[in-house]
């Protein structure tokens, strides 16, 4: 991804604090002990990692250096690691691995979650995963931002068996988002988003619209998937 569109993105989605948060208690109850977050940009799912109950340490793994720093500026006490999971040393016994909208932008995708199971503790350790979802919604934006795919709950659930896990949870997440994407995006073929419409949809659609889907029931498609997978 272009460093000046992500920096768009980062700056864009930094209003969507309801959002965030919800991503965030998808995977609460995996995220413990020592945690491993996979391309962890500006800190923006960082600082919220740091703030969960029975996470005791959290390591942020980021390639790009102008990220990196501005991640050390925001806080200084975060230890970051400057790089891609392929330098990590594997079977390093993480217990929880946090990879969010990381994968979609990576060519040889099974072979990286290959690489987040050797990382995880075996038989406990947790890969809490979020990708951009459904193949009908791939638009211009999607290409300006570096992503290689958007993923089916089937073709994900494929991949993480390949790669060695057990797929503890898998279903698709913000059914709002997936009519809002599709309008703004696929039908309009806009190129950017707007300030004003992401405060409106955080604190005015998006809110009520996941109780309903965490409380009552699974949407049967989404913008994005949510996965957690086991070690075994």
């Amino acid at each position: 991804m272009p460093c000046s569109l992500a920096s768009f993105e980062f700056l864009t989605l930094r209003l969507a604090a309801n959002y965030r948060a919800a991503v965030l208690r998808e995977f609460a109850g995996h995220l413990r002990g020592r945690v491993l977050e996979i391309g962890a940009g500006v800190g923006q799912i960082t600082e919220l990692l740091r703030q969960q109950p029975g996470v005791d340490a959290v390591v942020a793994v980021e390639p790009e250096g102008d990220y990196c720093a501005e991640l050390r500026r925001s806080c200084p006490s975060q230890l970051i690691v400057q790089g891609t999971s392929a330098a990590l040393r594997s079977h390093s016994h993480w217990d929880a691995l946090v990879s969010i909208n990381v994968l979609e932008h990576i060519q040889a995708d099974t072979d990286e979650l290959r690489r987040y199971y050797s990382l995880l503790r075996a038989e406990t350790g947790a890969l809490c995963l979020f990708v951009p979802a459904r193949l009908e919604l791939y638009a211009p934006i999607d290409r300006d931002f570096g992503h290689c795919r958007r993923y089916t709950r089937v073709g994900l659930r494929a991949k993480l068996r390949q790669a060695g896990f057990e797929v503890v949870a898998l279903h698709y997440f913000n059914l709002a988002g997936y009519f809002a994407w599709w309008l703004n995006f696929r039908v309009l073929r806009q190129r950017r988003f707007a300030a004003w419409g992401v405060r409106l949809f955080d604190q005015v659609i998006f809110p009520p619209m996941n109780a309903l889907e965490t409380r009552l029931c699974r949407p049967p498609l989404g913008q994005s998937l949510v996965a957690v997978g086991r070690a075994v």
